[in-house]
């Protein structure tokens, strides 16, 4: 059985396994509050995954007056509400801490994000579609997931690589069907230990940014194949009582620097920004996330490489740190990471990498992301044909423009952007984006030079349930052919898709 049919079994058999499972989990505690929709999206990869608070109110099934009929009749009921009928205004949720600085409809979360944990003292009172449709709205036990598709018009003809998520020109494509279960730690409260646990299952053409060495890699790097399945996310999460609340996640989790992440409806664009794209994107390992108080927090954790299995010749244990900051008023917010720290020698995708996050809230309509970061890695093979007897790169993972006579030489890149966003209303938001990557050795990209790229995007949503979002991107790369395979210095690029949650 190939790759391809493989995940599609294991998407139908977590379904399968977890329905029963869903009935047994009931939460029954009296105590929990399920007011809100307020959720910390990860970088990398957020818990604000989780689809919006839905129905009227935002903490009943739309579908309550169908509880009597059949799971496809409750569910299609859950859709038609949600698309026709306007929630009436509910409390704000009840959380411990900062206010949220943004409003989540319309934007993918309501507030700045981090990763490596389940959100601290925000509720998650979010209701789902097929989690209504079986009649377990208050199961903290929960299984949801989305399908998003995408076309492009490019005038690029090989490839619009680097611009990734959407790297085949001229074409439409299932990115991604993902399904989640999963059961978020109690963080709101203070008094007694919780523990949650994430399980994702992941397919479609977009695994080849996701995939890890170890992790069924070689659909991509020996097959490369368009459409494959990868065990995204598989984390299990402690809490602690411990000051604000300690949460200790163990297991293969989303990178934790960055604006942006691999799951699709809590990005802003289809396409990711060049800062993300060279960026690493999974990390296996355990993250202890501890917040002092409620503007200060802290992160330390261990892993065993950016996208390496523990069991694969390239892992080496690696350092993780975090710092995260916010005024009182939480309209700005400082996210500093070091991640991945080790020897820094050349192994797959082994960078050393240094980031720092700013956002800052203008006004209930206008917000600003800012991301920069530095890598870097040692001893990295000569690609440029300029020595004799080469060193051969490891398959996946490119080499570097040395100077004429090196063997292996120090690559470093650098890169920066900005997301500015725009609140139009609760259905719609736009922005832009701008961004710079120095790829001064070609370590991340294949060719070496400065690319620049600017995307002007929106987001419109149908009830909480669909997404459409076209783009409008233009690349250039300044020092060499960096677009269309070598080919051209500019790409333009429209794209649009649209995310169905279930």
């Amino acid at each position: 059985m190939n790759n391809y049919w493989t995940g599609w079994a294991m998407c139908l058999s977590l379904l399968m396994a977890c329905v029963p499972s869903c009935g047994r989990a009931q939460d029954t505690r009296s105590d929990r509050t399920d007011a809100g929709s307020g959720e910390v999206a990860e970088a990398t990869m957020p818990e604000s995954t989780s689809l919006p608070a839905t129905g009227i109110g935002g903490t009943t099934s739309p579908n309550s007056l169908e509880q009597s009929a059949s799971v496809w009749r409750r569910l299609s009921h859950f859709y038609l509400v949600d698309w026709t009928v306007t929630p009436a205004p509910s409390e704000p949720a009840v959380r411990r801490g900062l206010d949220a600085p943004l409003d989540s409809p319309p934007f993918p979360s309501s507030d700045w994000s981090y990763g490596g944990s389940s959100a601290i003292g925000i509720p998650d009172g979010n209701v789902y579609p097929t989690m209504s449709a079986l009649k377990q709205e208050n199961n903290r036990t929960r299984l949801y997931g989305w399908v998003e598709v995408s076309g492009n018009a490019s005038t690029s003809s090989d490839t619009n690589y680097p611009l990734t998520y959407g790297f085949t020109p001229n074409h439409i494509m299932m990115n991604q069907a993902v399904l989640t279960l999963e059961r978020q730690p109690d963080t709101l409260q203070r008094s007694h230990f919780d523990w949650g646990f994430h399980l994702s299952a992941f397919f479609g053409a977009d695994y080849r940014y996701t995939i890890a060495k170890g992790y069924w890699s070689g659909q991509l790097l020996e097959n490369n194949r368009q459409y494959g399945f990868d065990p995204l996310w598989e984390s299990l999460d402690l809490y602690f009582p411990v000051k604000e609340g300690l949460v200790v996640r163990i297991g293969r989790f989303p990178a934790l620097p960055g604006i942006e992440t691999q799951l699709a409806p809590s990005n802003y664009t289809i396409s990711h920004s060049l800062v993300f794209s060279a960026a690493p994107s999974t990390e296996t390992g355990a993250m202890a996330t501890l917040k002092l108080n409620p503007q200060w927090m802290v992160q330390l954790g261990i892993s065993a490489g950016h996208d390496v299995a523990p069991w694969t010749v390239d892992r080496k244990p690696s350092a993780i740190a975090c710092l995260d900051y916010s005024t009182l008023t939480n309209h700005d917010n400082l996210y500093l990471c070091a991640s991945g720290i080790n020897d820094g020698r050349y192994a797959y995708n082994n960078v050393q990498q240094y980031d720092v996050t700013w956002n800052h809230r203008f006004s209930a309509k206008w917000n600003s992301s800012t991301e920069a970061w530095a890598m870097y890695e040692r001893d990295v093979p000569n690609v440029a044909h300029n020595v004799m007897s080469p060193m051969i790169p490891e398959t996946g993972a490119n080499g570097a423009y040395c100077a004429a006579g090196q063997m292996t030489c120090f690559a470093p890149e650098y890169a920066a952007m900005n997301y500015l966003n725009r609140e139009v209303n609760s259905k719609l938001f736009v922005g832009m984006r701008s961004g710079l990557l120095n790829d001064k050795k070609g370590q991340r990209t294949g060719i070496p030079g400065k690319y620049t790229e600017n995307t002007l995007y929106a987001t419109k949503t149908f009830g909480t349930t669909v997404m459409l979002r076209p783009e409008l991107r233009f690349d250039h790369s300044w020092d060499n052919l960096g677009y269309n395979g070598g080919k051209a210095r500019n790409q333009l690029f429209f794209g649009v898709d649209l995310i169905y949650k279930f």
